[in-house]
C-alpha cells in the first residue's frame, strides 16, 4: 500500500467549499473531497511550522517540550524510518526551506529541496540592488542583506521568475518533481512520498492576473506580505488587497495539488494507495484584529492566541476501501494521522516511542469507534519569565465542540466563547460563565499531566 502525504503550509481551513469571507477557489481539493474523508474536527497540536511536522513524523506531541527543535531533538519516532521497516521505499519533496535546517531529509531514501523560498538566501547575486516592493511599515522586517522587508529580499532572490509565468513559482514547481517522481516509481510497491508545499506561506507572489481575480479594482502598492502585527495598520482597501494575495497563492496551491492528484489517476494508483491532503496552521487575514501568525511586530504589544483562523484546519484522506464524500465531525490533531496510516496500510511496525496520537482508521472504515479526544489543546513552546508570562508570545487555546478558552487572551487575561453561537471566537463569554472557565482551565492541566508534560510548561498555567 503506497502512502502520498501532500501538506500545505498556512492553508486556511475556511479556504474549502467557500466558507470564507473572501472564498478562494479550489476545484481540485473540491474534486478530491469527492473521493476523501473530510475530517472537519481537526485542530492544530504543535504551532508553527517545524513542532506541526514533528508531531506529524513522531505521532508525538511536543509542544510542552520543544520551542523550534530538530526532528532529532524531538523523538526517535520518524515516519520514513518507522515504514522503512516495513519494506517500504521513501522520498520527501518540498520547498520548505525548515524541512532541511531541521533533519527531516535525514531518513528518508531521497530527499530534495526546492531553494529560494522566504528568505532563503541559497545564490547571492550582489550586482543587483535589492528594491523595495513593500514599505517596511506594511510587511515583516528583515535585518539580511540590507533588505529590510521580507518580501524585497525573497523578489531579489527570484528575480528572474516571469512576472505573469506561473510555472515558474514554487508550488508549480514542486508538484512538476512531484509528478516526475511518480511516473518514475509507479511501478514499485509500498512508496511513502511526503510533498511539502511551503505555500500558501507568504511571500504571496502568485502571478497577479490570479490576485486580479479576487480584487480586481485595487491600483496601490501589492499587499504581498502581512506586518505581523495589527490590521488596523493598514487601510481598508490594503487589508482586502493582503486577502487577495493569500487567495491567489493558495488557489495556485490548489492547481499544483491537482496535478499530483491527477497523475495518481494517470497512473491507476487510487486502487493502492492512500493519499492524505492537510496542512499545519491558518494564518489571521484582518480576524482578531492581527495580520500574521505571530506578533513579531514593535508596534503591537498584545498576546497572539491560537484562535480558529489558526488553529482549525483541513484533512483529507482518501484510501482504498473507504466511502469518500463523507464528512466526519471526531477531534483529530497531527499526532493522530501517522497511526492512522499505519493502520490503513496493514502497517504493524512499532515506532522507537509509544504514540501519543491513536489510530482513527475504525471509524474511517465506517466501524464504531470510541471518541478518540473529549477536547483537543493548540499550543506552542511556553515558559514564564521572571514569574510572569511575556507579552507577544503565541498563546494555546483549548476546544470542545461548545467551547474556546484561551488561558491568556490577547490582553493578558482568560478568554471563553460559545463555538455554537460565535464559531469566530469573537465575543468573549468569560465573565458570564466563570464556571466553565474554570472546568476547561482543568481539562488543560489534566491533559499536561496525561502528556508528562515538565513542570516548567505545567507552571505557565498554574
Amino acid at each position: 500500500m503506497n502512502i502520498i502525504l501532500i501538506v500545505s503550509d498556512t492553508f486556511r481551513y475556511d479556504n474549502l467549499f467557500d466558507r470564507a469571507a473572501m472564498p478562494v477557489r479550489t476545484p481540485e481539493l473540491d474534486r478530491f473531497s469527492g473521493r476523501a474523508v473530510s475530517m472537519e474536527n481537526c485542530w492544530v497540536a504543535s504551532y508553527p511550522t517545524i513542532p506541526h511536522r514533528t508531531d506529524l513524523t513522531t505521532g508525538r506531541v511536543g509542544w510542552p517540550w520543544h520551542r523550534w527543535q530538530s526532528r532529532h531533538a524531538s523523538s526517535r519516532n520518524h515516519a520514513p524510518e518507522v515504514l522503512r521497516k516495513a519494506g517500504y521505499v521513501s522520498q520527501l519533496l518540498c520547498d520548505c526551506p525548515h524541512l532541511f535546517k531541521a533533519d527531516f531529509d535525514q531518513g528518508f531514501d531521497g530527499a530534495q529541496v526546492v531553494r529560494g523560498q522566504e528568505g532563503d538566501t541559497y545564490f547571492v547575486r550582489m550586482n543587483y540592488p535589492i528594491k523595495e516592493i513593500v514599505p517596511l511599515e506594511k510587511t515583516r522586517p528583515t535585518g539580511r542583506m540590507n533588505a529590510r522587508g521580507l518580501p524585497n529580499l525573497s523578489s531579489w532572490i527570484n528575480r528572474n521568475w516571469r512576472a505573469g509565468v506561473e510555472e515558474d513559482r514554487f508550488a508549480p514547481r514542486t508538484a512538476r518533481l512531484a509528478v516526475e517522481w511518480l511516473e518514475e516509481n509507479y511501478q514499485h510497491e509500498d512508496l511513502f512520498l511526503w510533498v511539502d508545499f511551503f505555500d500558501p506561506h507568504e511571500p504571496w507572489d502568485p502571478p497577479e492576473y490570479r490576485v486580479k481575480r479576487y480584487d480586481p479594482d485595487y491600483a496601490g502598492t501589492p499587499m504581498t506580505h502581512p506586518n505581523y502585527g495589527r490590521a488596523s495598520d493598514y487601510t481598508p482597501a490594503e487589508l482586502k488587497n493582503l486577502r487577495a494575495h493569500y487567495c491567489a497563492e493558495a488557489e495556485m496551491v490548489d492547481r499544483s495539488v491537482g496535478r499530483i492528484l491527477q497523475k495518481i489517476d494517470d497512473l491507476s494508483l487510487w486502487k493502492d494507495s492512500i493519499v492524505v491532503f492537510t496542512t499545519d496552521h491558518g494564518m489571521f487575514l484582518g480576524e482578531h484584529g492581527c495580520t500574521g501568525k505571530s506578533n513579531i511586530n514593535p508596534g503591537d504589544d498584545r498576546w497572539w492566541p491560537l484562535y480558529p483562523e489558526i488553529a482549525h484546519i483541513p484533512l483529507m484522506i482518501a484510501a482504498p476501501g473507504l466511502e469518500g464524500g463523507r464528512a466526519m465531525d471526531a477531534f483529530v490533531q497531527p499526532p493522530d494521522i501517522l497511526p492512522t496510516l499505519l493502520d490503513l496500510a496493514g502497517v504493524e511496525a512499532a515506532p522507537p516511542e509509544p504514540f501519543h496520537g491513536k489510530s482513527f482508521a475504525p471509524m474511517l472504515r465506517g466501524e464504531a469507534q470510541p471518541s478518540l479526544h473529549e477536547f483537543v489543546v493548540s499550543a506552542s513552546y511556553l515558559r514564564a519569565k521572571d514569574g510572569a508570562i511575556p507579552p507577544k508570545v503565541v498563546t494555546p487555546a483549548v476546544y470542545t465542540r461548545e467551547w474556546a478558552y484561551v488561558p491568556i487572551g490577547q490582553e493578558g487575561k482568560r478568554e471563553l466563547y460559545d463555538l455554537k453561537g460565535d464559531p469566530g471566537a469573537e465575543r468573549d463569554l468569560s465573565a458570564k460563565h466563570p464556571e466553565v472557565v474554570k472546568e476547561m482551565h482543568a481539562k488543560l492541566l489534566a491533559y499536561l499531566k496525561e502528556l508528562g508534560a515538565p513542570n516548567e510548561a505545567v507552571e505557565v498555567f498554574r
